[in-house]
């Protein structure tokens, strides 16, 4: 069965940085002469996820299922999400794998369990602590990255403020993406959005309250 609805988030607000797949992973696992591929990716999106869910099946025509789950944003957040059993027991696959996707502090993450039936039924209490043991063994080896969600200011300061607000850019990591120099220096810059008001605050005291910062 599949799904994708909204639902209450994990946690508070999501934050504006959080850890990413940097690649993408597969881990396999073996129980009772099944075998358990599990497949992790970074999708943005649900297209990013059909696509990545799509190519999993087709890398393994022959494979028994292919259950997956994805969790669209920030770890933990349940407002874009989705989960297939791909014919196993209802429950048994896609809700277990997107339970452990939830709690891995990942976000914009998809996972594919690519199960080989091994001659042996393992009930649905099994099947659920396979696939879900499938994902968190792919996860504890999975390459990650930050994703830092960035805010675009413009920044007007004097002349005699530029040596030390440029080294303040360089201190807090805001990216310059333009500079211009007329009757001010005017920067475009990117900062993370959860270092905007420090920004601001410190540009106050470097200039006395006379850097013009503007969206």
């Amino acid at each position: 069965m599949d799904a994708a609805q909204p639902a209450r988030a994990l946690g508070d607000e999501p934050s504006a940085r959080y850890l990413v797949p940097a690649e993408r992973h597969q881990a396999e696992t073996v129980i009772e002469r099944s075998r358990f591929v599990c497949t992790l990716s970074r999708v943005q999106s649900a297209t990013d996820a059909q696509r990545f869910i799509r190519d999993a099946q087709q890398q393994s025509p022959q494979a028994t299922h292919h259950c997956w789950a994805y969790v669209l944003g920030a770890p933990g957040t349940t407002s874009r999400i989705g989960m297939s059993d791909d014919g196993e027991p209802h429950g048994t696959a896609g809700r277990p794998m997107l339970t452990v996707l939830l709690h891995s502090d990942i976000g914009e993450i998809a996972a594919v369990v690519t199960r080989w039936y091994g001659g042996t039924k393992l009930g649905t209490g099994g099947l659920a602590r396979a696939y879900s043991g499938a994902v968190q063994s792919a996860l504890s080896a999975l390459p990650t990255s930050w994703r830092v969600e960035s805010v675009p200011l413009q920044v007007a300061v004097d002349y005699n403020v530029v040596t030390p607000v440029q080294q303040l850019f360089a201190a807090m990591d805001v990216e310059i993406r333009s500079e211009a120099y007329a009757e001010q220096a005017v920067y475009d810059v990117l900062v993370a959005r959860d270092q905007e008001s420090k920004l601001r605050m410190q540009l106050a005291d470097l200039t006395r309250g006379q850097a013009l910062v503007t969206p």
